[in-house]
């Protein structure tokens, strides 16, 4: 039986590194995967999984309209996939995580999900909160927080560090804007 996987951390915990590393696996042995990311993020190489350690891949795009059902049915057709691999599963709608399930279950693939499970203000993403409700494997990834603990938060900052409080959800970025602290310290300097 295919089954769908969560790996969720805080930022900084080699989720894309992690996801490079099972797809290379996958393909060492002579199996096809498909890879997904957000199109949401418009950073420098769109289009692409990047880790911070330096590998990247060239990816599918999701945005909310993609129907993730069809579109890996689709490719599965064409060539027998072994694998789906998400990266940034928190931009993912509640219908595309069912969607992704249905792909482990009726298609027999597995698909492994790789996201944030909180914002910068500690609320679930929709995504995220779905995979956590009906993934059959989660697993989390650990990030360690500037006083050695692990990170489980995301703090949005300023150019000055300071913490930001109110926003949009997302602002798409990377250590230039968040910084991945334990719950302790993240308290701390919220209400500091």
């Amino acid at each position: 039986m295919a089954k769908l996987y969560f790996y969720y951390s805080s930022m900084n915990a080699g989720k894309s590194t992690t996801l490079l590393q099972a797809d290379f696996n996958y393909r060492e042995r002579g199996m096809q995967t498909m890879l997904w990311t957000a199109l949401l993020d418009d950073r420098e190489d769109a289009g692409w999984i990047n880790s911070r350690i330096g590998l990247k891949k060239k990816a599918h795009l999701f945005d909310n309209a993609t129907d993730m059902l069809v579109a890996i049915s689709g490719e599965h057709e064409a060539a027998t996939l072994d694998c789906v691999l998400i990266d940034e599963a928190q931009f993912l709608t509640k219908d595309q995580v069912f969607q992704l399930a249905l792909v482990a279950d009726q298609l027999r693939i597995p698909v492994l999900a790789y996201g944030l499970r909180t914002d910068f203000q500690a609320a679930l993403f929709p995504g995220s909160a779905q995979l956590l409700a009906i993934a059959d494997e989660l697993v989390e990834l650990k990030a360690v927080c500037e006083c050695g603990s692990k990170s489980t938060m995301n703090m949005r900052v300023d150019e000055e560090g300071n913490p930001v409080l109110a926003g949009q959800q997302t602002a798409i970025g990377g250590n230039e804007l968040y910084v991945a602290l334990c719950r302790k310290h993240f308290m701390e300097k919220l209400n500091g």
